[in-house]
């Protein structure tokens, strides 16, 4: 090492998340309210901001709220950003994700009956309560998106509702939830398979990375890098939820294990068996660092940490 190069400092994810996530969780806890302080002029029902509440608040990884900061921070390293757009971007993924997770409990999807350690919002509330609070956390995401002051740029604000809704609906996260249940008890080839995972679960993860980067106007080198890196880690985190689901209990998962085989559904698994799914997310995990690698951004610390938190986690 030359003389004139500072040594590298390891870099502490903990710490990095635990700031992020001090944010987010103050945000939602202020913005998840009966007094609708996104501008609007009425209150909501406080039995419905209960159970919405309840399926956002207190529980979860936040791996997509930090996904959005983390490609934010990435991408304005190299000149700038909106931060206010990013904090809002983080909390909106969020939001979408937890009703996305409410419906696929309910009895007419999955029948789960434990989420993040607690009672599916349906056990909680009732399956009616349920699905308004998934409907109300899913408006309310785009209500984040487009505050009525002038803290995030209008441009800014279409661009994060295009990328949002374009990974929550037909094209991605509910399509992709449409084409598993066509998929029970049906044997599918590995392309298929990736297909209905890429949009299931790979598009909100990509998203998230794409939003928080056009928070900052990304080059379309880093753009399109990004983009790669959702991907990966995006399609990693399926392969590994497929593993966990045969190698964790319970407890451990939050959720209940064995669900899919229970079920009957297709799974990296049940085609590829364990150590193979084992070494598809490996790969996975070296294409979102080469990724990284070939957006020529400097500060992808955060980003590679969290691919690794993907591909490494226990639950």
């Amino acid at each position: 090492m030359s003389a004139l190069q500072p040594p590298e400092v390891a870099f502490d994810l903990n710490t990095w998340m635990q700031a992020r996530l001090d944010r987010v969780e103050r945000a939602l806890e202020q913005w998840i309210t009966a007094d609708a302080p996104q501008g609007v002029d009425h209150g909501a029902p406080a039995a419905l901001v209960d159970a919405m509440r309840y399926a956002v608040l207190d529980g979860g990884k936040r791996l997509r709220p930090l996904l959005v900061l983390a490609a934010h921070e990435a991408v304005a390293a190299e000149g700038g950003g909106c931060d206010a757009a990013a904090l809002r971007a983080a909390c909106a993924v969020e939001l979408i994700h937890a009703y996305s997770l409410v419906h696929d409990d309910m009895p007419c999807m999955d029948n789960d009956v434990l989420r993040r350690g607690k009672p599916t919002v349906h056990v909680q509330f009732g399956e009616a309560s349920a699905l308004l609070a998934g409907d109300a956390l899913q408006a309310l995401a785009f209500e984040f998106l487009t505050p009525q002051d002038d803290s995030v740029p209008c441009t800014t604000q279409a661009k994060l509702c295009g990328l949002l809704a374009r990974a929550a609906g037909s094209s991605g996260m509910a399509g992709g939830q449409a084409i598993d249940l066509a998929s029970v008890g049906l044997p599918l080839t590995e392309n298929q398979l990736r297909e209905m995972h890429q949009l299931k679960t790979g598009a909100l993860l990509q998203g998230s990375v794409v939003m928080g980067a056009q928070c900052a106007c990304p080059s379309p080198r880093v753009l399109t890098a990004l983009e790669a890196y959702g991907a990966a880690i995006g399609l990693a985190f399926q392969v590994v939820d497929d593993i966990l689901d045969v190698t964790a209990d319970s407890a451990t998962l939050g959720k209940t294990a064995g669900k899919d085989a229970d079920n009957d559904k297709p799974t990296y698994v049940s085609l590829m068996g364990l150590e193979a799914s084992r070494a598809y997310a490996m790969r996975l995990y070296q294409q979102a660092l080469d990724a990284l690698e070939a957006s020529g951004l400097t500060d992808t610390a955060a980003l590679r940490a969290l691919a690794g938190m993907v591909v490494h986690r226990a639950h």
